[in-house]
């Protein structure tokens, strides 16, 4: 069993919800505190084991690959001045060279089509994908961490999920749930985005993949599904039967950055996290209540 060592990243996305900001900056770059969405997406990988970093963008999302380049004037000024703490905070920032790979999906698709784009790149590989907009938080045991466990005892395919409220099942990829060994279920069947009622659970998949290189050949014929895009979901579910399949329930916290109120909430539970910033967001919380 080949072990993962690249990850998919699809950032080609126009970040509408975030509009006016996202007209000129990539909705990946907007920060949580004071690392941006990519930066924990690309830190999770690396927990993990990834050892390869495939960013899918689209036009006008230089900053992300700028974002990971070194910035010789801040960097000699920051050393100029002495200031090793803010010198230490780039360190995070760069990729070790040739370790990044940068290729643009030139029409908005789908997920399905985004990571088709990237085929070339993976090669007959496993690979994980991250979406980072779905920052999911566990800095002892990050989720793509969780799952590459599980991979290594399951083999096949794996995805992230967590229970969702009937009343949401709609919006995700939901999990038709097969035999159970505590936190690793079974796969039976995929449902992209059920009508309300017809779910058949509610456990969601919530933006990370571990996928076999198979999926490519089926990502390839192009065919719609949901909102009239290839949708990675479909093409999963015609692997199941055919490859091991397993769910993990992420044990950690999830916020979905994609949407502005979660966005706002994964601010402020991780500047609680943060000692320094701690008891001023707590007395300003209060001042609020």
């Amino acid at each position: 069993m080949k072990p993962v060592r690249k990850a998919i990243f699809p950032v080609a996305g126009f970040g509408t919800r975030f509009l006016p900001a996202t007209k000129a900056v990539p909705k990946e770059m907007l920060p949580v505190v004071d690392r941006p969405l990519i930066q924990y997406a690309v830190d999770e990988a690396r927990a993990a084991g990834i050892e390869q970093m495939i960013f899918v963008t689209g036009r006008n999302k230089y900053a992300i690959e700028d974002y990971f380049d070194s910035a010789y004037e801040i960097e000699s000024d920051l050393a100029a001045k002495n200031k090793t703490e803010f010198l230490d905070r780039l360190e995070a920032t760069r990729l070790t060279p040739g370790h990044a790979a940068f290729i643009r999906q030139q029409q908005m698709l789908g997920l399905g089509h985004a990571v088709a784009c990237a085929r070339d790149l993976v090669g007959d590989e496993p690979f994980a994908v991250l979406l980072p907009d779905e920052l999911l938080w566990n800095p002892a045991a990050p989720c793509l961490q969780q799952m590459v466990e599980t991979y290594d005892a399951k083999g096949g395919n794996v995805v992230a999920v967590l229970e969702v409220p009937d009343e949401h099942t709609h919006r995700y990829g939901i999990v038709d749930p097969g035999a159970c060994e505590g936190a690793v279920t079974e796969v039976l069947r995929m449902v992209e985005k059920p009508a309300a009622g017809t779910a058949p659970s509610r456990l969601a998949i919530v933006g990370r993949y571990i996928l076999q290189p198979e999926i490519f050949a089926l990502l390839d014929k192009g065919e719609r599904g949901a909102g009239g895009e290839i949708q990675l979901t479909d093409a999963m579910a015609k692997l199941i039967g055919t490859q091991p399949f397993h769910a993990l329930t992420f044990d950690g916290e999830r916020h979905d950055c994609g949407d502005n109120a979660g966005f706002i909430q994964a601010n402020i539970a991780l500047a609680l996290e943060r000692p320094e910033l701690r008891e001023s967001i707590r007395a300003f919380l209060k001042t609020l209540a």
